[in-house]
């Protein structure tokens, strides 16, 4: 557990010193659970939103966007079910005065006991190598099978209690002795629901003021939408509405970063189908979405399904795809089947018909939604912390490099002058000058080139190009690949092509 205490110390500190992120509003001690991205930050961000959107909206003829505003009437969150039902289950203890959310709790403890067996399992596979059978060895270990059992009962209690009664999930929490994780205090108060929707204000004066809510998530938006998006584009179903913007939870026991904010980004699709279609349409998206991570290259062994026994109100199917961040696997995005839930609640609360005339069938029916939900806070700091990698090299020293996918990274090239005269610098910024027009570059003159070699490493840079004193007889200049630290020499004109073949969308977007 130190070691990935640590790990994730190194994620905060090095996304502060190398520009990706800042606490909001530092210079006043910051803002809890607020942070700002910085220069380098605001563009792996933006990266990240592009490769969703070109897989998602550009790569699919029946998907489209929208940008809906983040003030809605507050009728939709009252018809969407967030004013009465949005809460979450809170717990303080009341020796430290700490506040936690409960059902966190108990999955942390939950998936204490999960890596237990996954430890077994992985000590087993490397003891019998090729031979392995994890299906047998999961079903028959006594240890394994043991701590997987009590794994699945624990979730299992957690899931029922915060459906029927709260009170079994503090005495789930007693039973198991889960301590404060601070002070390891085991003195609880009851568990109560904390509704998480920001507040505010619209009008003039205090007398006339409309009670509004910052948005909590973007979905509502592309669902008042349904028709004017299905009328204007002459869409049919089974077709999809693509949204990526801010949403607001007032998170009470907001933590581990950028893992869960107040302010935070999501990227979502939802998608309309025939009533009776929607699980072909959940196990489609199902697997589409986890090809689209894994076309980033980060893992498989990083990724895995969680799929939910107990169910949200307006839901009959929802899987999570959970990542491997430093303090565990955590739900990274969310696939859904809403049925016609949403559509259905808009059309009772304001009185209009939220319906398709589907030709085909020659009848009007309430589409079936399928969401798939990903948040952009958190699949950054999956990048940015599976990227970050210490490496000890052949001569015994080390160093610190962001292995971040090409495709994403801030800056695709580094142009570097051997030294700052001969005309070196004016030939690097003239490469400069050609390069920027298709790519993020830098360019960087200051100390040894070594030691800029390792600065760009850190940054993520994958390409540094060095320009010498050779370059000024034959136009070539050398190009070193931050993975593998490699050098070629090449002619200044085959550099965009290089460069190129590695960060296209397309080349990437090719492995799903």
């Amino acid at each position: 557990m130190a070691k990935q205490e640590d790990i994730f110390k190194n994620v905060v500190s090095h996304a502060k010193e190398y520009g990706f992120i800042f606490p909001s509003s530092e210079v006043y001690d910051g803002l809890s659970a607020v942070y700002d991205y910085a220069q380098n930050g605001v563009e792996l961000k933006k990266n990240i939103r592009e490769y969703w959107w070109k897989s998602m909206v550009q790569m699919n003829d029946n998907i489209v966007g929208l940008d809906a505003a983040i003030l809605m009437h507050p009728t939709t969150w009252k018809a969407s079910g967030h004013v009465d039902a949005f809460n979450d289950p809170l717990i303080d203890n009341k020796d430290s005065k700490k506040r936690y959310r409960a059902d966190v709790l108990v999955e942390d403890f939950a998936e204490k006991i999960n890596q237990k067996a996954q430890k077994e399992i992985e000590k087993a596979r490397a003891r019998f190598g090729d031979a392995f059978n994890e299906e047998e060895f999961v079903t028959t270990n006594a240890r394994v099978v043991e701590y997987l059992s009590k794994y699945k009962e624990i979730l299992s209690r957690l899931a029922k209690g915060m459906t029927d009664n709260l009170q079994d999930v503090k005495a789930l929490i007693e039973e198991l002795e889960i301590a404060d994780p601070e002070t390891g205090s085991k003195n609880w108060t009851d568990v109560k629901q904390f509704n998480l929707m920001f507040g505010t204000k619209l009008g003039a004066s205090a007398d006339s003021a409309m009670d509004l809510y910052l948005r909590p998530e973007t979905a509502q938006g592309i669902f008042v939408n349904f028709l004017n998006v299905q009328k204007s584009g002459r869409m049919k179903v089974p077709f999809g509405i693509a949204q990526t913007g801010k949403a607001f939870r007032n998170e009470i026991v907001a933590r581990q970063f950028i893992f869960r904010m107040r302010e935070f980004e999501q990227m979502e699709m939802q998608f309309f189908v025939r009533p009776g279609e929607e699980m072909q349409w959940y196990h489609h998206w199902k697997e589409t979405r986890l090809k689209w991570h894994l076309s980033l290259g980060l893992g498989k062994e990083n990724y895995r399904f969680h799929d939910h026994e107990k169910l949200a109100h307006y839901a009959n199917a929802a899987a999570d795809i959970e990542f491997n961040f430093p303090f565990g696997f955590k739900e990274l995005e969310g696939i859904h089947s809403r049925t016609d839930f949403d559509l259905k609640a808009h059309e009772q609360y304001s009185g209009r018909k939220l319906q398709y005339f589907d030709p085909e069938l020659n009848e009007n029916y309430v589409p079936y939604v399928v969401e798939t939900s990903v948040g952009l806070d958190r699949m950054f700091l999956a990048v940015f912390a599976t990227s970050l990698q210490e490496e000890t090299l052949e001569d015994g020293s080390t160093r610190t490099v962001l292995k971040l996918p090409a495709v994403l990274a801030p800056t695709k090239a580094a142009v570097l002058p051997l030294v700052k005269k001969d005309g070196l610098p004016d030939i690097a910024k003239k490469i400069i000058d050609d390069l920027k027009w298709d790519f993020n570059v830098a360019y960087d003159e200051k100390d040894a080139v070594g030691r800029r070699y390792r600065r760009q490493d850190a940054l993520g840079t994958p390409f540094c190009i060095t320009v010498d004193h050779q370059t000024i007889e034959d136009e070539t200049v050398t190009i070193r690949h931050r993975d593998t630290m490699k050098q070629d020499r090449v002619k200044i004109s085959e550099l965009r092509g290089i460069i190129e073949n590695e960060v296209s969308m397309k080349n990437w977007l090719m492995k799903m």
